[in-house]
This record gives structure tokens, sequence and C-alpha cells, in this order.
């Protein structure tokens, strides 16, 4: 199932005042200590949220570039998306049994604004952005961050673009993703439709 969206940004308190001004609310997340980022977090519904991502201006200059592509993006951007799973090793081990390699599993943890540690482990997030193949996650024990996000908004539509759909159909279905929309395009996309109370925010 589809745990969240990430739609990354160079600046984080702009576009999430741009998104309540469409109507789309959001809730603080935490920060990524090390990483230089920060995020904002919608419910989607369904145990789905947004995660709108950008530098955290309270931290230093991260060692490493920051991830989803952030420092090198002018406008925020939809850049990639990840499935949640129950056993991640197990996922990934079935994946690569498929032929599609999601990559090795790292552990990763944040503070909420409120102080409650929140861990997961996830596969390696997109080296190149946007990512029309989804990153694996699982929570665990943890509280899913959907719980604790800003509501009224649902996940309308994901769809995905890429030059070799049929290519993206079969690395899908290798981590048991088969009923989400790939359209030929001349170059790798995503698009999402979130149904607000006051209307739709595409998302691209």
């Amino acid at each position: 199932m589809i745990d969240h969206l990430v739609y990354a940004t160079p600046h984080l308190e702009a576009t999430v005042a741009d998104l309540a001004r469409q109507g789309l609310g959001t809730s603080p997340g935490g920060a990524h200590d090390g990483l230089g980022t920060r995020n904002a977090l919608a419910d989607l519904g369904g145990g789905a949220y947004l995660e709108v991502i950008g530098p955290d201006p309270d931290q230093p200059e991260p060692a490493q570039p920051r991830p989803f592509g952030i420092d090198g993006l002018t406008a925020p951007r939809l850049v990639a998306w990840a499935v949640r799973v129950d056993n991640l090793d197990a996922a990934v081990a079935t994946a690569r049994s498929r032929g599609h390699d999601p990559g090795a599993a790292r552990d990763m943890a944040r503070l909420r604004g409120d102080g409650l540690r929140l861990a997961w482990r996830l596969t390696p997030m997109p080296a190149t952005v946007p990512a029309v193949v989804p990153f694996l996650i699982a929570w665990g024990d943890t509280e899913h961050p959907s719980l604790g996000a800003a509501r009224g908004a649902r996940l309308e539509s994901l769809t995905l673009a890429h030059p070799d759909p049929a290519a993206v159909r079969e690395q899908l279905a290798a981590v048991g993703v088969t009923d989400i929309a790939v359209e030929p395009a001349p170059a790798p996309a995503l698009h999402a439709v979130l149904r607000t109370p006051s209307g739709p925010v595409d998302l691209g």
C-alpha cells in the first residue's frame, strides 16, 4: 500500500504556506538530524500521508547532499513515493527474486515536535528524481506519521509517467504494486491529485 508521497521544496515554510492557500493544511513533522532537512505532513486517508520536505535552517549544512535532490530544486516538486511493508527484509528478498533490487535496508529516526521519537527502516531513497519506482518502508512498532498529521485531505489519484512503462510495471509488480497507472512520457514524472474541502490540489 502507498505509505507516503514526497513533495520536496527549496523553501519549506513558503511551500507550506502556499499549500495552505490552496486548501491543504499540514502539521509540523520534525527534523532529520544530520541530513539538513525538516518536514511537514498531511494525512491523505487510508493510512497514507504527504511529506513536504525541505532544508532545515536550524541545522548546519550537511556533509552530504540533502536527499531527494533538494539542493538542486528551484521550485517544489513531487519527487518520490514509498510503499509500506510489514517485513522489509522479506519484501526486499521477494523483489530481488522477481528481478528488481530495491537496495539494502537502513535504519532511520527523528524526533517529532512533541519529543516522541519515530524510528523506521527503509530501502535507499532515490538518487535520481523524480523516481517513479517507490522505495520501501517499514515502521515496526512506531506510531505511523499519518496518525499525527493534519487531516482533511484525501489522495484522489497517483499517476506515474516514464519512457518505458512496461519496465516500470515490472518493477512495480516486483514490490507488490499492481494498481497504479503508468503512462508513456518523454521523461519520468509523478503526478498526484489531492482532494481537500476547498477543492483539488495538483502536485507534480
